[in-house]
């Protein structure tokens, strides 16, 4: 691995001091890009640009990993007990359930991976690349060594690159070093003593993405040539449980727990008892088969893609399955304003000078500076070029030449361009937010005159901003400077001593759908905070408009100033962040977590990368940039936070059908291990056959297969979910029992009036058991499936009904079939069934009563 490292550097090294030309040669490329030849020779050398871990798993691979969960191979290893112990059916059996389960859940996950895949497409990320003297735009993957890119603002670095050219580039390689900062790259190599691959200021890497500036660069390594893809060769990604993750795995080793508990209690008792240690070991196993929820994997994965699917049609796309029930568990939606609470259709309203008249100037300043730059043009850009009457009579009389240009970025907050007009005189034309321009313009032109910008003046000019703001304009300030026409290449220290000439006023009015949304998110439990770079007045004044109740901000400038104990106490009950930077909004969300919220994100922008790595749930939109949907679990078709009330409502909907499963199985198998372990100790012979032990787990789990089709209750969908193992393991040590109960007034019905109490007769009570055993924890999905009264408040899907009532006529057909012989079963006398008319409903009944009382102590099921 050392030696591999030491030639990536080397090879690194050359990248970097090698001449263009050079490279353009070994690469069969030119200033003006590949050839389409040159293009597809290239891809057949290097491949696509796709890293390792993307390519696609062989099906055979991921069918047998399929069977490497802890649950699986405690089962496979009990299936080769019983084998070893001589019981090949039982074997045989669990071996079925088994297989069963893992084709399933492998069926499930093969179907929801490429129904995701073309979900994702949808969404892919894109490239600006020029080939033969052309710029296109083309899928990340189809770059290859040769190709010449452009990069602006919000861009990936899709490859390892060498830049051509660049403009105040500035490349966050937080992915890569850890570095939140940005780092400045350069066309040119200003420092050949580094200490780390990374600090060549003329490269840049695949995973790291543009944060301001512009350039070109020359893709040198793709896909696993790449430094990351050689990186990703060597060590393991260790990807963060979700809370979805831990709770699964928190309940499997409970039931685990349980299992090695009564495996070892119920063999001794047996072998003790009744002195046949083999019959006690297939007992013991198939009783610790009876406690495993077989079916969990697959259950899970049908509840997941069935929620992603539904999810599809509402225009939300899942890229990561885990993420629907951490949508439904999220109890704070952290997101910004602009295009989520607006209708991010910005409109030119107003242009004005500094004592709040109309001005063309204004806006003829305020067009150059747009349609001279060349970086990524936000709304507020197209809402003023829409004016093309400006541009025709601007350029009537007058021509402009571009000299150059200050990219934006976000410490500085503006953008200026240098224009020379008529070939004599350089315009320097900044735009900005106003009080980045206020703090570099030393003039004010009122009234054709220009004066001094004093405290005074800097007060009255504000309140003329404040004004627009609270009538809910976003307000970008004018500045100029005009000087002889000059050499001079021109940077950030150019912009001083300027001249501020106006506002441009702008309106982004509120959602319709956005008042509606709010409601039902906050009826739902959810918290709304707006975290916005934005400044506070006009992000009150939209809260107000939408109904959203604002009684705390918090300015970014204060955030810095608070350690996180006080902003983690300030954070809890403000609901707008202010002028924030991307750094700050992360470590809000990291504190808000810290306190045991689920916390998503919603952003679209370059600024929005920090926040969406940090948050449980991270959402974006299809029109958001590369960092934005890539970093993203969920990606919005439609930027709407009523699209995103159905996604919660989809995720507590898919939590609440695997809790049902959870609490059905768990608490029945429970309750019918108790069973066994009392009549082991009881009963002169087992009080059920291994085999129909292992077949009564087989037919109830596949009873439970139709549980995600089922519908939830609205009051349970009204707040979020959240994994309670505790609740889980007390509602199971609760509800258990009372099957217990039944089981042995079953035993009671079975030996004092069947009769079945000899040895010779066992047979009798062991189908009789099996056939109660298998009607109770199948009916009794209906009961646990809902907190109101069954069929009376609450209906059961239609396929649920057909699977549990399948499987019980099945059941009761068993002792009067063929293959009921062969599992050891005989029919049953006319006072069981009569019995077992009286017991089942009174067994349905006290469950309802048990289940409304703990409703009503703990306020859910």
């Amino acid at each position: 691995m050392r030696d591999r490292i030491l030639h990536q550097s080397s090879d690194i090294q050359q990248l970097a001091l090698a001449d263009l030309q050079s490279l353009y040669q070994r690469f069969q490329s030119a200033e003006h890009g590949l050839t389409q030849g040159q293009w597809r020779s290239n891809l057949e050398k290097y491949g696509k640009n796709q890293l390792p871990i993307e390519k696609g798993e062989w099906v055979v691979m991921r069918f047998l990993r399929s069977f490497l969960s802890p649950l699986s191979l405690l089962l496979m290893a009990l299936s080769l007990l019983s084998y070893i112990t001589g019981e090949h059916s039982g074997a045989f059996m669990i071996a079925i359930m088994v297989f069963l389960s893992t084709i399933l859940t492998f069926t499930q996950e093969y179907k929801s991976n490429n129904a995701a895949k073309k979900l994702i497409a949808l969404v892919s990320a894109k490239a600006q690349v020029i080939r033969d003297g052309v710029e296109l735009e083309v899928d990340l993957k189809d770059l290859v060594p040769g190709d010449v890119i452009r990069l602006s603002v919000g861009d990936m670095i899709p490859a390892d690159v060498r830049l051509i050219e660049s403009k105040d580039l500035f490349i966050n390689q937080a992915s890569l070093t850890g570095e939140s900062l940005p780092t400045e790259k350069s066309s040119i190599c200003l420092n050949t003593q580094i200490s780390s691959p990374y600090d060549w200021s003329n490269l840049a890497f695949m995973g790291s993405y543009v944060v301001s500036g512009m350039g070109s660069a020359l893709v040198v390594r793709t896909g696993q040539g790449s430094f990351f893809g050689q990186l990703a060769q060597e060590t393991t990604e260790q990807v963060k449980q979700s809370t979805f993750d831990k709770g699964i795995n928190q309940f499997t080793w409970l039931m685990i727990r349980i299992m090695l508990f009564m495996i070892p209690a119920v063999f001794l008792i047996n072998g003790l008892i009744k002195g046949d240690w083999v019959e006690a070991a297939l007992f013991a196993i198939a009783v610790g088969v009876g406690l495993a929820p077989e079916m969990l994997p697959m259950l899970v994965t049908v509840n997941l893609a069935k929620g992603a699917i539904a999810l599809s049609k509402k225009k939300v796309i899942i890229k990561r399955l885990n993420a629907v029930q951490n949508l439904g568990a999220m109890n704070i939606l952290c997101t910004d304003k602009t295009g989520t609470l607006t209708q991010n259709e910005i409109i030119l309203e107003k242009h004005i000078d500094v004592d709040g008249k109309d001005s063309a100037q204004v806006l003829d300043f305020a067009y150059l500076n747009s349609h001279y730059q060349t970086g990524l043009k936000n709304l507020m850009d197209v809402a003023i070029l829409k004016h093309v009457d400006v541009h025709e009579k601007l350029h009537d009389d007058n021509t402009y030449q571009k000299i150059d240009e200050i990219p934006f970025d976000f410490d500085r907050r503006r953008l200026s361009v240098v224009l020379r007009k008529n070939n004599e005189r350089d315009i320097l034309i900044c735009k900005g937010a106003v009080e980045e321009i206020f703090s570099c313009c030393q003039y004010a032109q009122s009234n054709g005159q220009q004066i001094p910008l004093t405290p005074e003046h800097v007060a009255n000019l504000k309140e003329v901003v404040s004004d627009l703001n609270e009538d809910g304009f976003r307000v970008i300030a004018i500045a100029m400077r005009e000087e002889a026409a000059s050499q001079k290449a021109y940077g950030v220290a150019d912009e001083n001593d300027l001249v501020l000439l106006g506002y441009v006023a702008f309106l982004d009015p509120p959602k319709e759908s956005a008042r509606a949304a709010i409601e039902s998110l906050q009826a739902g439990g959810v918290q709304i905070k707006i975290l916005t770079g934005d400044n506070d007045i006009i992000t009150r004044k939209v809260c107000h408009e939408v109904g959203l109740p604002v009684t705390t901000v918090i300015l970014g400038s204060e955030v810095d100033a608070l350690s996180d104990e006080q902003l983690t106490a300030r954070a809890m009950n403000t609901q707008i962040f202010a002028k924030m930077t991307p750094q700050q909004k992360a470590r809000v969300i990291r504190l808000l977590r810290g306190e045991g919220r689920v916390v998503g994100y919603m952003g679209d922008g370059i600024n929005d990368g920090p926040a969406l790595k940090t948050a449980d749930v991270s959402i974006s939109v299809d029109s958001a940039v590369d960092i934005a949907k890539e970093s993203a679990d969920i990606i919005l078709l439609e930027k709407s936070l009523l699209v995103l009330h159905q996604g919660v409502l989809e995720g507590r909907r898919v939590f609440g059908n695997l809790m049902k499963y959870l609490k059905m199985s768990a608490s029945s198998n429970f309750g019918n291990m108790f069973s066994m372990l009392g009549a082991s100790a009881l009963l002169p012979f087992l009080p059920m056959a291994p085999v129909q032990i292992l077949l009564n787990n087989l037919l109830y789990d596949f009873s439970q297969t139709a549980v995600p089709t089922d519908a939830v209750d609205p009051e349970y969908l009204s707040q979020p979910r959240e994994w309670n193992i505790r609740g889980l393991a007390r509602f199971i040590f609760c509800i258990g029992p009372i099957s217990s109960i039944f089981d042995y007034l079953t035993f009671g019905l079975l030996w004092f009036y069947v009769k079945a109490n000899t040895i010779e007769l066992s047979p009798i009570f062991q189908t009789g058991w099996f056939i109660e055993s298998l009607l109770s924890q199948t009916l009794i999905v209906y009961v646990i499936r809902t907190g109101k009264i069954p069929f009376v408040e609450s209906n059961p899907s239609l396929p649920l009904v057909l699977t549990t009532l399948s499987v019980c006529v099945l059941g009761v057909s068993l002792p009067y079939i063929a293959i009921g012989r062969y599992l050891q079963m005989v029919p049953l006398p006319e006072i069981y069934w009569l019995g077992l008319l009286v017991l089942i409903p009174c067994y349905l009944a006290l469950t309802q009563l048990v289940k409304t009382w703990i409703i009503r102590k703990s306020g859910a099921l």
